[in-house]
């Protein structure tokens, strides 16, 4: 593995997302100096939050799987994420409903599931069912510890034997045949590959590979952090601070100065100049490159996941039907993506994902009330309306997709809403996301693994990139990978292990241990 050469004693890390955070993390507890520099006034980059007339409203991701993958960013410092977050193990992770008024919950737990599956589509789909557990299962083994958490050098890393169990595990068909092989229903296939969305590409297009995220969400649990998923970034923040980073807020980064290959400092917009021995980047890749002045040579320009249009609600009411997390999906399925990935038209029969963390902390909303996250998929600005058309669309927008939740059940919705914040395309334009889409470089096969952007970057020996742009890739958990592997650069420590805790070990009930046998009901 390459790693940054001569000395790192004191890095600078470039924004407080969980990247950023994870990264700090190892450092740390490898023995350097860590300065974060964020622009923000908070943690939290994507996993922001914003009050609303006394509602608490994360920005970003609100679905949580793989804690441990957090708590080993704590344990690397001695401490734990027991300590600074409760988490409660969702049960049913999500609740789907499906446009021929039909319900499934889903559960992670094997028997749960089963019996769920058996009740909701006959025996022979419950067996299917118990088989695709155990390749997801086989899928996710084959996969985590060689090509998720692991730097990449070169394509030639990928000839392994691991690459040959991959193959024979069909991770190189496509997401959506393979889930039939196991699956006839065509529900209950929705249910097992809709994740593809969160890596940017159709079910049919996807690699089954990618089915690993279906494993994270169906087998290995979801979980709710208490006080929102912002809770995860300001507990990892603070352990960074005990740990001895020094944080600057508010403080936007304007250069890097350097003296041949190397940077010597970084300089803020305030005249400040840091200097330090490494710097870690872990804003958008073109922000980054611009830092840098250059941008990778590649020989296709870089494809963007879609966007997503979000309405957050706080209302007077709830819904019974709802879950924490329902997937409430169109009848429409397959020219959905189309809309989405190619033609650049709204999806005009949307699949949803409706949020409701008041279900479990209403803390986040005043007395009485509720909070709603409604998740769109859209097309990105670089497909669909640009984010100038965005201003003027999205309002309609909002009204059409209140009038769709009406339609499926929400009787009320418009009339319960007392605080709202609309976000589209346009509002993630102007928070920097290329394309307007939160969800970075979507995940195709030329733009994965060691095929996706860096996180060395050519000319300059001692920056690394973190963030869902670069390895592993988007999401929760490989982004808190990514911070790792940034860190792994720069100390030449082993990505893949887990430091032993100098603190108490959090509770092993409600963490499940990193491996699919271990995995299959928290509770």
């Amino acid at each position: 593995m390459r790693t940054v050469p001569g000395a790192t004693d004191h890095v600078v890390v470039v924004g407080a997302g969980l990247a950023g955070l994870s990264c700090a993390l190892h450092l740390l507890g490898a023995g350097r100096r860590v300065t974060v520099v964020e622009r923000d006034d908070t943690p939290g980059g994507r996993a922001g939050r914003v009050r609303l007339g006394g509602y608490e409203i994360d920005t970003g991701p609100t679905v949580l799987t793989m804690p441990q993958l957090a708590d080993e960013a704590f344990a690397a410092v001695g401490d734990s994420l027991d300590r600074h977050v409760e988490l409660t193990a969702l049960h049913p992770a999500y609740r789907a409903r499906f446009a021929d008024g039909t319900s499934l919950d889903v559960h992670t737990g094997g028997e749960a599931m089963e019996d769920e599956v058996r009740r909701f589509a006959g025996p022979a789909e419950a067996a299917g069912y118990r088989a695709l557990r155990q390749w997801l299962e086989r899928l996710y083994r084959a996969q985590m510890h060689r090509f998720i958490d692991t730097n990449f050098d070169s394509p030639f890393a990928l000839l392994h034997p691991d690459l040959a169990r991959l193959a024979a595990l069909g991770g190189f068909g496509r997401l959506d045949r393979r889930i039939g092989r196991y699956l006839t229903d065509p529900r209950l296939r929705r249910v097992f590959s809709f994740q593809s969305l969160y890596a940017g590409v159709a079910p049919a297009r996807a690699l089954a590979a990618y089915a690993v995220i279906a494993y994270m969400d169906t087998v290995a649990g979801v979980w709710f952090p208490k006080g929102g998923m912002h809770a995860l970034p300001r507990g990892m923040a603070g352990a960074a601070e005990r740990a001895g980073a020094r944080f600057h807020w508010s403080a936007e980064v304007t250069g890097l100065e350097r003296s041949g290959d190397r940077v010597r400092a970084v300089r803020l917009a305030s005249g400040e100049r840091i200097a330090c021995d490494a710097v870690v980047l872990t804003c958008e890749l073109p922000a980054a490159y611009g830092l840098l002045g250059r941008a990778p040579k590649r020989p296709v320009r870089l494809r963007h996941s879609p966007s997503a249009v979000v309405l957050h609600a706080g209302t007077d009411r709830t819904w019974p039907d709802l879950a924490h997390h329902t997937l409430s999906f169109g009848a429409a399925w397959e020219g959905t993506f189309d809309e989405l990935t190619r033609s650049g038209r709204l999806m005009s029969d949307p699949s949803l994902l409706i949020t409701r963390p008041t279900a479990h902390d209403p803390g986040l909303a005043p007395p009485g009330r509720h909070l709603h996250y409604v998740l769109a998929p859209c097309p990105n600005t670089d497909v669909g309306p640009s984010a100038a058309q965005w201003r003027d669309l999205g309002p309609r927008y909002r009204d059409s997709l209140i009038a769709e939740l009406e339609r499926r059940g929400l009787d009320g919705f418009a009339a319960g809403i007392q605080e709202e914040l609309l976000v589209t395309p346009a509002d993630w334009t102007a928070q920097g996301h290329t394309a307007g889409s939160p969800f970075s470089v979507s995940h195709t096969f030329a733009q994965t693994g060691p095929f996706r952007p860096r996180n060395l970057v050519r000319g300059v020996e001692n920056v690394v990139l973190a963030g869902c742009g670069t390895t592993p890739g988007v999401g929760v958990p490989t982004v808190l990978v990514s911070g790792k592997l940034a860190a792994a650069r720069v100390t030449g420590g082993a990505p893949g292990g887990r430091r032993p805790q100098k603190g108490p070990a959090p509770h092993g009930a409600r963490i499940p241990a990193p491996s699919a046998k271990g995995a299959h009901d928290p509770s």
